[in-house]
């Protein structure tokens, strides 16, 4: 199938400590960067902040991904209309070729907990978050994504998979998926399923970006940190997905132990191995295809 979004290349998360390369010699290692909405959006009474100058420089030779963590989607209270008022003043500075936020919820009655919180997956959860998209992406004129989550626990009430939900949840309300790989694999040792057999019941076209980050192993139990290098079953797992839908908008995130910049790039150009490798065999296997079809022959 066809995908619903362009593919943009290589990106990375923007991090504070790595801004001021891309402000004084950007790098060419990627195309586009990711920040977190909440960082850059303007606050009441105060306006733009300098992080939102600094971006506002970077963007003259980046695409750039709004990533969100307090959209609150899955919280049975209302969406916050100044946090939506925001986010939106920041699309339209940006003009992002994406944003996107989390399957999950992060506080209620007026509580912020700081946390992707899981959710059930039911029917009911499944008509909540459909009607909570459908009026972020009225309010902002445009589809978002949501993320895959990573979870530690999981429902007993649940009536359906993860992967049932998600198709469900992307098709109901047409926004597209945020596939976090690495999420993929911490639930899948947590949860024990196959990771290869969920990517293969996600629908492909439906993806529009890719996070791979690293976790770490808490006594068989692995959590998603963002503090380590990407692992090597989440490298397999990636390049078993572009078999699956070939290449996507491709990321990493780092959010702790943030390493100098010539060591992150060392990670983004493995994506790109990983990425041309993938389309030369993919070449040479259409190639192969067509040397034995029957109109070839005559």
């Amino acid at each position: 199938m066809t995908p619903l979004y362009k593919d943009k290349g290589i990106g990375v998360g923007l991090r504070p400590a790595h801004r001021p390369q891309f402000l004084n010699s950007p790098p060419r290692s990627v195309s586009w960067v990711e920040v977190i909405s909440e960082n850059y959006m303007p606050w009441e009474k105060e306006g733009w902040g300098r992080a939102f100058q600094s971006l506002s420089k970077i963007r003259h030779n980046y695409d750039v991904a709004l990533h969100g963590v307090a959209m609150n989607l899955g919280s049975t209270e209302a969406i916050d209309k100044n946090y939506l008022v925001r986010l939106k003043q920041l699309v339209d500075r940006v003009e992002p070729f994406i944003v996107s936020d989390h399957l999950s919820w992060t506080g209620v009655n007026g509580e912020v907990l700081h946390d992707l919180l899981p959710l059930p997956y039911t029917a009911e959860t499944l008509s909540h978050l459909v009607n909570k998209i459908d009026e972020v992406q009225n309010y902002l004129g445009r589809q978002i994504l949501i993320e895959n989550p990573s979870t530690y626990l999981e429902f007993n009430s649940s009536t359906m998979s993860e992967t049932d939900f998600l198709n469900e949840l992307l098709i109901r309300s047409d926004c597209g998926l945020l596939l976090d790989i690495n999420n993929v694999y911490v639930c899948s040792v947590n949860h024990n399923f196959d990771p290869k057999l969920y990517l293969q019941e996600i629908s492909p076209e439906r993806v529009g970006q890719i996070h791979l980050a690293g976790h770490r192993n808490k006594g068989g139990y692995l959590i998603d940190t963002h503090d380590e290098p990407v692992g090597q079953a989440v490298w397999d797992l990636y390049e078993f997905s572009l078999s699956l839908m070939g290449t996507r908008s491709t990321m990493i995130e780092r959010d702790g132990h943030i390493p100098e910049w010539e060591q992150m790039e060392v990670e983004l150009l493995k994506v790109g191995e990983l990425q041309n490798e993938f389309k030369r065999s993919h070449r040479n296997s259409t190639t192969i295809a067509e040397s034995h079809s029957p109109s070839a022959e005559l």
